[in-house]
This record gives C-alpha cells, sequence and structure tokens, in this order.
C-alpha cells in the first residue's frame, strides 16, 4: 500500500469510529512532506498515523504550551476543530519536532482497548459450555494486559436502550457495555468461565507502574473517544490491583514452551484481537502451524477478532489431532461498542 493510500484509509476510519479530528490531520499529512517524514521515522511495522498522532497529544497532554491545545477535545471539552486546525497542528510538529521525533521513534502502538472484552467473553463462554472445563488463557499481544483480566469486569449487552444479556461481576471496578445489533441476542451467560491460569506473550510491554506509560496509552486514544479514557482508567485500576502475568519476548517463540507448560487439566485458549493482521504471512502461518501441533497432544481453542475484509469477526476455532473447525459467532465494532450476533442459540 502506498503512503496516499495508506493515510486515506486512516481518514475514513478514524470518521468511521466517531473522530473527525484525526480524519482532517490526516487528510493534510497525506499531502504534507514535512510531516509525513516525522511519520515515516516510526519502529518498522508501526503504523505511521496512530504514532505521530499519539506523539503530539502525549506531548499535549504533558502541558507544552501552544494554541493546539484548545483545538483537542480531550484537553478542551466541547472543543471543535475548525477548517485552520492543520496549519495549528503543523506548527506544534515543527515548533517540537525534536520531542515528536523522539516519541515517533522510541514509541509502539500500546492500544488495548478493554472494551474489546464484550466480543471476546461470548467466545470464551461459548468454549466453556463445548468443553465443560476451566479454561487456560493465553493471549498472544496483550500489551498492558487489560483483556488478560476480562473475568474480572462486569457486562451489558443493551438494544434500545434495554439490557437484552448481561455477565454481572461482583465488586467490578469496570462495567462494559456493548451495543447489541441486528435480529439475535447475543449468547451471553451470566456466569463467568473458570479461568485456571492466565499469561500474555507481549514483545512490547507497558509498565503500568510507569507514568509516562500510562499518559502514553491515555495519547493513543482518539481526542472524541472520552468513553474509552474513563474505561482505560477501570482498566488500569483493575491491572494495578490484579497485575497481569506477562511474559516479554516474540510470542511467536513463547507460544509452543508456554502451551507446553500448561497443566494436564483444563482446556487452553489461545487468543488475540487486532493482533495478528501486523503479522507477515510467514508469521501468521508459523503462528498456526505451532497450534497444529500443540494440538496432537491435546485440544486447543484460539479466538480470535481481527480484520477480515470490511468485517470484524469473532471467530472461535477448534485444533484437534490434525483437525481445525471454526465458527464465526459475530461481528464487532473493532473498539468494542456494538456486537452482531451471526450465530442462533442451540440451547
Amino acid at each position: 500500500m502506498n503512503q496516499s493510500d495508506y493515510w486515506s484509509l486512516f481518514a475514513i476510519e478514524a470518521e468511521r469510529i466517531g473522530s473527525p479530528l484525526y480524519a482532517r490531520l490526516a487528510r493534510h499529512i497525506r499531502d504534507d512532506p514535512r510531516v509525513r517524514t516525522i511519520a515515516e521515522k516510526a519502529k518498522p511495522g508501526q503504523p505511521h498515523a496512530n504514532i505521530i498522532l499519539g506523539a503530539v497529544q502525549y506531548l499535549l497532554y504533558e502541558g507544552r504550551p501552544h494554541a493546539l491545545k484548545k483545538l483537542y477535545p480531550s484537553l478542551t471539552p466541547g472543543a471543535e476543530p475548525g477548517p485552520d486546525i492543520y496549519e495549528t497542528f503543523r506548527d506544534f510538529c515543527l515548533q517540537y519536532e525534536e520531542d515528536v521525533t523522539h516519541l515517533v521513534t522510541s514509541r509502539v502502538t500500546n492500544t488495548n482497548e478493554v472494551a474489546r472484552c464484550t466480543a471476546l467473553l461470548p467466545g470464551f463462554q461459548h468454549i466453556a459450555r463445548e468443553t465443560g472445563t476451566g479454561l487456560h488463557m493465553v493471549e498472544i499481544g496483550p500489551s498492558a494486559g487489560f483483556n488478560l483480566n476480562w473475568d474480572l469486569y462486569a457486562y451489558s449487552y443493551v438494544s434500545e436502550g434495554r439490557e437484552v444479556a448481561a455477565c454481572p461481576t461482583p465488586d467490578a471496578s469496570l462495567r462494559l457495555t456493548a451495543e447489541a445489533r441486528g435480529p439475535l441476542v447475543p449468547r451471553v451467560d451470566p456466569v463467568m468461565p473458570q479461568v485456571l491460569s492466565r499469561v500474555g506473550l507481549e514483545l512490547n510491554p507497558v509498565r503500568l507502574s510507569d507514568p509516562a506509560d500510562r499518559l502514553w496509552l491515555k495519547a493513543l486514544i482518539f481526542p472524541e473517544l472520552q468513553p474509552r479514557i474513563a474505561r482505560l482508567d477501570g482498566a488500569i485500576a483493575t491491572a494495578l490491583k490484579h497485575p497481569p502475568p506477562i511474559r516479554f519476548g516474540d510470542a511467536l517463540a513463547l507460544i509452543t514452551p508456554t502451551l507446553e507448560a500448561l497443566p494436564a487439566t483444563g482446556t487452553p485458549v489461545v487468543y488475540h484481537s487486532f493482533v495478528t493482521y501486523q503479522f507477515s504471512t510467514d508469521m501468521q502461518r508459523r503462528f498456526d502451524e505451532a497450534l497444529v501441533a500443540h494440538a496432537r497432544h491435546r485440544p486447543l481453542y484460539r479466538v480470535s477478532v481481527e480484520w477480515e475484509q470490511a468485517e470484524h469477526p469473532v471467530r472461535v476455532s477448534r485444533y484437534d489431532n490434525g483437525t481445525t473447525s471454526s465458527v464465526v459467532l459475530a461481528d464487532c465494532n473493532p473498539h468494542g461498542a456494538w456486537i452482531e450476533w451471526r450465530r442462533r442459540a442451540a440451547g
């Protein structure tokens, strides 16, 4: 994909999820070689738009003085971007070019949207019903580990202002709500599956004890999406109280020994959300081969929420002694705002 197409597609996606500010900035960066060159200094494989936009918002949160602050809803409630916002944004980038460049070259996109758990939970419950066992959770690319704590949150699914499904969790510090779209009600049980163990495999971990890492997570949230900031605060509070175990390193190198170290009882569940789209074809093949190899010894499940053309399917796959089968339970919003159930309940 050439750079022009990349920035245009990012702008379309930003508009779709509710950030006209970033959509406007992206289209201007696309046509501005000076600012685009700064974004292109991001680490290999990192999305240029998210990195430079996150870097600018990070510096604004830190308190860099500039008129741009008044145009960001995340810093000035009710702010609306005017027609000249890009000139102000560009001036900020050039005035603080050294600081922006440092963040662009050193940081990575650690966006771990906790609301995605509203799409993951039905997949985990599907496996628990099918196996009747507790689950060993292995997350690929957990970032700060918020989605490793999925069973510590409360869940509500709402249609036309009415709750149609729920999974309450006593003493949860975070309640996640998703719109239930379409004619079918999401298959969500009120009882949480039993988690026997959990671990994340992460190449670029976030240290929640570090205020700079916490601020970077906040800076990656699009300025208009204020509910995401509130969810982030709840997820951080949960993670500080229940630190999720994360192994640092290459997930493809760690996945086999991690699975082999699991107890013999219970069902292994490997899961990921908006991670493997960054894998090369060879990396995806190696990942799948590792799961197939382990499933020669015991059944293994995989829950994925990734981009597949224009949709984001909640897919549950079962690996068992050389055979693989999968079912798509639902389509969902990439930030957890809604879920559209696709599978009729079998009882």
